[in-house]
């Protein structure tokens, strides 16, 4: 008997290939750009954080920047902070803030940055940081005002998590745990980059 080639239809394996490929392409979100991207260091730990009543304090290249979950957390922080500094922001502002990512400007430059567009606004090396010195120490202000509304939103405890470059300089991190612990915050989180265990 001759034998003949035998011939495979490849038409429904295409569908379903071209079918998965747009279904991952539609559902995906596009990363945004950081406005101060950080190395953070390596570590085994999995524990996730959690995804509301969670305020996030950047800490890379000499800056601090603040980022807070939640709209309603976020435009209730900002009215309480306007009301500290005598700065007045319009609905329009508060609700362009409320979508925003961190902030790493001093509140008197706020209304400036809102104003911007996305990508002029998440430029590296725009925004200064956020002052944490004894003088002007505007990111305890940010962390108390924030706590304030999270309890007033959400009737939660605000979580703290602390995401350092791997390459910055301790005391600049120490200096940001002691503002914590000015205000009894003493149970924190530390971001940290997966490592692979070894086998």
């Amino acid at each position: 008997m001759k034998k003949k080639a035998g011939s495979t239809d490849m038409t429904a394996m295409c569908d379903v290939a071209f079918l998965l490929l747009s279904f991952f392409v539609m559902t995906a979100t596009a990363k945004i750009p950081e406005a101060l991207p950080v190395d953070t260091p390596a570590s085994v730990t999995q524990t996730k954080l959690p995804d509301t009543d969670l305020a996030t304090i950047t800490v890379g290249k000499g800056k601090v920047f603040f980022d807070l979950k939640g709209r309603e957390v976020r435009i209730k922080a900002l009215e309480l902070m306007g009301q500290k500094y005598g700065v007045t922001f319009t609905e329009e502002e508060t609700k362009t803030f409320s979508l925003m990512e961190g902030v790493g400007v001093p509140i008197t430059n706020l209304k400036q940055l809102i104003g911007m567009k996305t990508s002029e606004r998440n430029k590296v090396g725009l925004q200064p940081g956020i002052p944490k010195d004894s003088l002007d120490n505007q990111l305890k202000e940010w962390i108390y005002n924030s706590r304030i509304a999270n309890i007033d939103v959400n009737d939660k405890e605000l979580q703290i998590a602390i995401k350092g470059d791997a390459k910055e300089e301790y005391p600049a991190i120490k200096q940001v745990m002691d503002i914590l612990q000015d205000q009894k915050i003493n149970n924190f989180s530390l971001v940290t980059g997966l490592r692979a265990t070894e086998k």
